[in-house]
């Protein structure tokens, strides 16, 4: 689902910030300046069109204004220039009342407001820090509604680093901050959000259910929006698109009405995939145009993904093979960037809690040093042997220091392997593979060496998910990883480009021993059997391949040809190798 797939982009940035506004009840009549500040408030996230006629009304007012009233008035503005995009000098107005407004409910409420705009804004690393800060003097906010929010972002912010665990508990934590009576909407979306980030949502799930009930269409139609499209994104996944359908169908009187452009566009991508799981490619088609007719800004490079991906999917169902090529260069590119996204989202992380693991030690070895130079003072009369005991607890603290240095660079050279590779298989990710491939392509060019590209596709196995489940899958994929790597040599690259497509760099192979080397990998897969659960699963896998002496050194072209051999080896029947020019190696 195109609106969930941003990690801390739009959608995530929206629904934090949309989570900062006090919920007050009932309008002002009256030109009361706080009237007017709880009603703009409230129609922050009903009706903000008319939220900004008052905010205006407020601002012609701002020379009349308490100082309370003023702050008030700077956070409102801030929020609404966030609204409109221009981070950077919201940035500046929420740091302002953060640090001069002396009032710490506004404080608190600023601090949440710039923890999420710093994720939609991709500043990762201030991000974290910012969290860490919070979390820090969480033990001293005592006012429940300011912890709820606090706690609620926290949730977000470590879902975003893949830390769900804590994601969770901090989303717990925020529900069990309401009163009996209050409104739990913002804090049981974001335990939904947590739980689908973690992979841990179904479709029945009872936290799922929950939140509807707390979050009625008619009280809360964003987060109820949200919620549906969650609900729609696990409905795909399980493999029931006509369900989504009825249910897009449902809401869309509420997506035209709030008029948010990222509820728009999920819409659309989330029915332009359904319609293609059922048949209906020019529907799909007309649907994916329309959101790429959209795609504007960086925003929502998303669902321009989604999108072309979908179009892939109709061109190469209806045997369009140039066209379907075409959509899956741009999908991968697009791809490729939302996993690098994940990557500078997790390394940012990693980073900030190494830093804060050295401010601490830091921190420790300065008090030990002011301890030392204490009882040096005392000790100055004592004779050599109190020196040797002085020397021998600085020779102490130096190893300490040393150790400590040795461990955090073997933990930074183990965090920069293990981000070189694939989550699941342990081979390398598609973006280790691909820089791998280009250096030792350009390698083999200047010494005209052969290679070959091979592009690796399971047949069917979105039907082994939707029979046997993702653990089956999984175990699926890393037995078809075990099977090919007992073909392939040392010099050989292996990575999965995503899902269940995988590549291979054959170094110095000819076009003879390419094909066998395939055959082999083929055949060893099509032969494994799987087994979990009292369920055994076979699968066979299309090969294609493309070679230097044709394609040349060009990675690009390489994976260019491999895959449209493999398409051609879907197209002819799948389990079989199917060269780059065109002559297939039967299964």
């Amino acid at each position: 689902m195109a609106w969930l797939s941003g990690g801390m982009g739009t959608r995530l940035a929206w629904a934090g910030l949309a989570g900062c506004l006090c919920w007050q009840a009932g309008f002002a009549a009256a030109a009361d300046p706080d009237a007017l500040i709880k009603q703009i408030y409230q129609l922050q996230v009903t009706d903000h069109a008319r939220s900004l006629q008052v905010l205006a009304q407020l601002n012609d007012e701002a020379a009349s204004l308490t100082p309370a009233q003023q702050w008030q008035r700077r956070y409102l503005n801030a929020w609404e220039v966030m609204y409109q995009g221009d981070y950077a000098k919201s940035e500046a107005m929420l740091d302002d009342v953060i640090e001069h407004s002396g009032d710490p409910h506004l404080a608190n409420h600023a601090s949440a407001v710039l923890l999420s705009q710093l994720g939609a804004s991709r500043h990762y690393t201030e991000a974290f820090e910012l969290a860490n800060r919070i979390a820090a003097r969480l033990p001293q906010v005592t006012d429940a509604k300011d912890r709820r929010l606090l706690l609620s972002n926290l949730s977000q912010v470590m879902g975003s680093a893949g830390q769900t665990d804590l994601a969770v508990h901090y989303a717990r934590m925020a529900l069990a901050t309401v009163p009996a009576g209050e409104s739990r909407c913002y804090p049981a979306s974001i335990l939904v959000e947590a739980l689908y980030y973690g992979k841990r949502l179904k479709s029945d799930s009872p936290a799922l259910q929950e939140a509807f009930d707390d979050c009625p269409a008619a009280k809360a139609p964003l987060y109820n929006t949200n919620l549906h499209f969650m609900l729609a994104d696990q409905l795909l996944h399980e493999g029931q698109p006509r369900k989504v359908l009825a249910l897009l169908e449902r809401i869309q009187p509420s997506v035209d009405a709030n008029g948010y452009v990222p509820a728009k566009l999920s819409a659309l991508v989330d029915k332009a995939t359904a319609l293609a799981a059922v048949g209906e490619g020019d529907a799909a088609r007309r649907l994916a145009l329309a959101v790429i007719a959209e795609g504007k800004s960086g925003d929502i490079d998303a669902w321009l993904k989604d999108a072309y991906e979908t179009l892939y999917q109709v061109e190469k169902k209806q045997g369009h093979a140039a066209a379907a090529l075409g959509y899956y260069e741009k999908f991968a590119a697009l791809d490729k960037a939302y996993l690098d996204d994940i990557n500078a989202r997790t390394m940012a992380y990693e980073t900030v809690q190494q830093h804060v693991l050295a401010q601490k030690l830091e921190t420790e070895k300065l008090s030990q040093q002011n301890t030392e130079l204490l009882a040096q003072q005392k000790l100055g009369a004592k004779t050599a042997e109190a020196n040797r005991l002085y020397l021998l607890l600085l020779l102490l603290v130096l190893g300490f220091g040393a150790l400590w240095m040795f461990r955090l660079k073997r933990s930074q050279l183990r965090f920069k392997r293990l981000s070189h590779l694939d989550g699941l298989t342990a081979i390398y990710n598609r973006q280790h593979f691909m820089g791998e491939a280009e250096r030792v392509l350009h390698q083999l060019e200047k010494r005209k060496g052969a290679a070959c590209v091979a592009i690796i596709d399971l047949d069917h196995f979105k039907r082994i998910n939707d029979t046997h489940g993702h653990a089956m899958g999984d175990q699926v994929l890393c037995r078809m990883v075990a099977a090919c790597k007992q073909h392939l040599r040392p010099v050989d690259l292996f990575g999965r480009l995503g899902g269940e497509e995988f590549g291979i760099l054959l170094v110095d192979c000819t076009r003879e021993q390419a094909l066998a080397i395939a055959e082999r990998i083929r055949a060893a897969i099509e032969a494994a059997v799987v087994e979990r659960d009292g369920a055994a699963v076979t699968v066979s896998t299309s090969i294609g391949l493309a070679f230097t002496d044709r394609a040349g050194y060009d990675l690009q072209h390489l994976c260019t040809g491999a895959d449209a051999a493999l398409y051609r080896a879907k197209h002819d029947g799948r389990n079989r190798v199917v060269t780059g020019v065109g002559d297939p190696m039967a299964a």
